[in-house]
């Protein structure tokens, strides 16, 4: 019985541990919630109340008084998550992660988003100034009065905490608009078929871009002459790799309901931003922000004051990405007889030249870090992005103009979004925001509803942004700016709703050009659809409607492969699934597995051969640029690009590519799921995993974050279940939050994160909404004083 001792000893050694652990783990990483503090620079007490999850409701009695808490308040739960973001906007991520992020480092260095948040700092008006000044003044007042409830991970990492100013905010609000502004994929991939296959055959494969609400909408977008355009090699295909920071990528849903069709018969806002949500606690940092006139609560992104998604006494609002194009890549011709020199016409106008000095950690050097230095190169549109590539030489470097640049104002918006007293007054605020391009969703008190866009889209002389513009002469082809008043917008539409997907908004008669990069329809038409079922809309269906999984892409598409799979015995039964399946994305389904597994094999093979295993996945990456065009070419039955160029004496169709697919997709999801079809499952290679950003991997990935969870959806869907094409079927991005307002409730708002609050390791509400984020449990974000009050968990006082 020694044996029997000394396994129960063990076990009872490791309860013991385990339960001192549950218990004691929190402390190390914990921060004071409740009693008082003094934080100078307030003018008089604020009070912050913090709900069951861990969410703080501000009181303060002026606005100077409610920023500066709300910066210290989001210092307390999220400074380590704010000091990466801001590491990140400004190249200094090395300083963490030594050698292997270098090239992210000197690729935001050679943006430069910092310098533009110094440059938009240095411009504000006085009383932007003033708010962002004394939100920074709140985070700067946490590092300083509680050195104590600094967060682990600063320990753990190596790196101190750094005081803030209102560049490092305004360089994460930078940040945005350069990862919202996704045209450059066009232009890149555009650009290098152009090079691979030719201009004629480019031209079949070019985005289709259909506005779902234009029955005049083909499509079609335009397409400079072949004469307009450099056929030679331009390095297009490095420079697609300072681009493809696939994590940047965002999407989203977004929809207003009238109150003629609102069950409660108030208007109704549904919000649930995708982004890339994998490292906890997630994107966004709910909070509540109480003073005389405002009452808002929502959430924004962590280092930036103010609230962007959520709502107020008197408005409520969400966004999605518009895809407007922000963003032009130039080929510019170096002068002979002076490589210092770049031409225009025959001009020659010198390289504006900076030296960029990057602090690397390296465990061997004496202080723990080694110093490299970058020279970036800028002609008068903007840096030059082919410098990055050691060892490449071109007399074609090619240069990034980026619209933020040169589109800034001294009155930004943001922070007016909570003073908006109704719609009309909110769209003009949304206008005011040059730097962002997205589409707001809004509502007000009154019942209006409505959609405005935000950004400056300049306007373009030759009217197209598919293609890298050679530089030949010396005038510019940005004109000026889209007016604001002819921004994508609009007010208390007929059908009583109204809502984006990422898709086009602009019609086919707009007067310039706009962009050539939007989402496919599918998402759009299946909340069109949704939103025309009989009966009036509550909070339920609204919910409901944002984990909808009915994929219209496939059904569109599956109908047909199921037809070539029945054709042959070996995916007979893959095809006879296929056939019966009613394209719903459910997880535990084996119909979604197969769609999505031979379909991306099958459009591997139609553009691998052409292009080379490179530059087909830089094109199959960009969904957005191949899906609908894809869609028609199989629904056509018919392409050249069907065709395998590599097997000469043999002209392969459609069947025979989806026949192949299916036979490559047998087998790898036989590997994956065993042999028994009827047993298979999409949410068993369809997964979400939720990671601590200090353990990513090994053992202690698991344990600190949530390992994969099975999710249904798929990027098509509007739960979005987004992934890489060559990485298929880990989730990268799908709803980074999920919100429905409804404005007769005055005591709550609907909403969950996929994570928490508070983004330090062990404490309780790290991850705690995780479960409901994926069963679709609601929980709330309190509004009414009584509710606030009745849900109060602790009470911190922060005195003057």
């Amino acid at each position: 019985m020694k044996w029997f001792r000394t396994i129960l000893g063990r076990v009872i050694f490791h309860a013991v541990l385990g339960t001192i652990g549950f218990y004691s783990l929190p402390l190390l990483n914990n921060y004071q919630t409740s009693g008082s503090l003094d934080l100078p620079g307030l003018t008089a007490d604020v009070t912050v109340q913090r709900d069951e999850n861990g969410m703080a409701y501000i009181r303060a009695r002026n606005l100077d008084d409610l920023f500066m808490a709300q910066g210290f308040v989001t210092a307390q739960d999220r400074l380590f998550q704010m000091q990466l973001n801001r590491m990140l906007a400004q190249g200094r991520i090395s300083e963490l992660a030594g050698e292997k992020t270098l090239d992210l480092d000197r690729r935001m260095r050679t943006i430069g988003l910092h310098r533009l948040a110094q440059k938009q700092a240095a411009i504000l008006n006085s009383t932007t100034t003033g708010y962002f000044q004394k939100y920074v003044d709140g985070i700067n007042a946490f590092i300083e009065t509680t050195p104590q409830d600094l967060h682990l991970e600063f320990r753990l990492a190596g790196i101190p905490p750094e005081k803030w100013d209102i560049a490092d905010s305004l360089s994460i609000l930078y940040y945005m608009g350069y990862a919202t502004a996704a045209n450059l994929d066009t232009e890149i991939i555009s650009q290098m078929l152009l090079q691979t296959v030719g201009y004629e055959k480019t031209i079949q494969v070019m985005p289709v871009n259909i506005n779902p609400d234009d029955p005049a909408d083909t499509g079609t977008i335009p397409i400079p002459s072949a004469r307009d355009l450099l056929f030679s090699d331009t390095l297009i295909t490095q420079v697609s790799d300072f681009f493809q920071d696939r994590h940047l990528r965002a999407g989203s849903n977004n929809w207003a309901v009238s109150p003629d069709l609102s069950e409660t018969g108030a208007a109704l806002v549904c919000g649930d931003p995708h982004l890339d949500p994998r490292v906890l606690p997630g994107v966004w940092y709910p909070v509540g922000l109480i003073c005389p006139g405002i009452r808002a609560v929502g959430a924004h992104i962590p280092g930036i004051p103010g609230m962007a998604i959520g709502r107020t006494d008197h408005i409520a609002l969400a966004m999605t990405n518009n895809y407007g194009d922000m963003q032009d890549l130039y080929i510019e011709r170096v002068d002979p007889d002076n490589p210092g020199h770049y031409l225009e016409e025959n001009r020659s106008i010198a390289f504006d030249t900076r030296r960029e000095i990057f602090k690397i950690k390296d465990k061997n050097a004496p202080d723990g870090f080694v110093t490299r230095k970058f020279t970036v190169r800028s002609s008068k549109r903007g840096p030059i992005v082919t410098d990055l590539f050691s060892g490449l030489t071109t007399d074609k470097p090619i240069s990034l103009r980026f619209a933020p640049a040169e589109s800034m104002t001294s009155d930004i918006g943001m922070l007016d979004i909570i003073t908006a007293k109704n719609s009309a007054e909110l769209a003009a605020t949304l206008r005011k925001i040059p730097m962002v391009c997205l589409n707001w969703v809004f509502a007000d008190a009154q019942g209006n509803i409505g959609h405005q866009v935000s950004g400056s889209i300049p306007v373009r002389e030759d009217g197209h942004g598919t293609f890298p513009r050679p530089v030949t002469g010396n005038t510019d082809n940005w004109l000026g700016w889209i007016s604001k008043d002819l921004m994508p917008g609009t007010l208390n539409p007929d059908t009583g709703w109204v809502g984006t997907c990422n898709h086009k908004t602009v019609t086919s008669d707009y007067p310039y050009y706009y962009s050539s990069y939007f989402a496919p329809r599918y998402r759009y038409e299946r909340l069109k659809e949704l939103m025309g079922e009989k009966g009036k809309k509550g909070v339920q269906e609204m919910w409901q409607y944002q984990r909808d999984v009915k994929n219209k892409m496939a059904q569109a598409l599956a109908p047909v492969i199921a037809r070539i799979l029945m054709n042959h015995g070996d995916t007979r039964q893959m095809g006879e699934l296929l056939g019966a399946w009613d394209h719903m994305d459910d997880p535990d389904a084996a119909a979604p597995a197969i769609f999505q597994t031979v379909y991306t094999i099958f459009a591997k093979k139609v553009f691998t051969d052409e292009l080379g295993e490179t530059n087909s996945m830089l094109l199959l990456n960009a969904w957005y640029f191949w899906q609908e065009r894809l869609q028609q070419m199989v629904l056509a039955g018919r392409s050249d690009w069907f065709d395998d160029t590599r097997t000469h004496a043999v002209t392969e169709t459609m069947s025979d590519l989806f026949w192949a697919a299916g036979i490559e997709a047998k087998t790898f999801l036989e590997e994956k799921l065993g042999t028994d079809m009827h047993q298979w499952q999409w949410g068993q290679i369809h997964t979400l995993d939720l990671v601590n950003p200090l353990a990513r991997k090994n053992r202690a990935k698991n344990l600190l974050g949530t390992g994969p969870m099975p999710m249904g959806g798929s990027g098509e869907t509007i739960y979005r279940g987004w992934y890489d094409f060559d990485a298929p079927f880990d989730i990268t991005h799908c709803a980074s939050l999920r919100m429905v307002v409804d404005f007769s409730d005055n005591e709550k708002i609907t909403a969950v994160l996929p994570g928490g609050v508070t983004g330090r390791t062990f404490h309780p509400n790290q991850k705690d909404q995780v479960p409901a984020f994926m069963s679709g449990e609601k929980l709330y974000w309190w509004f009414s004083d009584q509710a606030i009050d009745a849900h109060t968990v602790s009470t911190l006082v922060l005195s003057p």
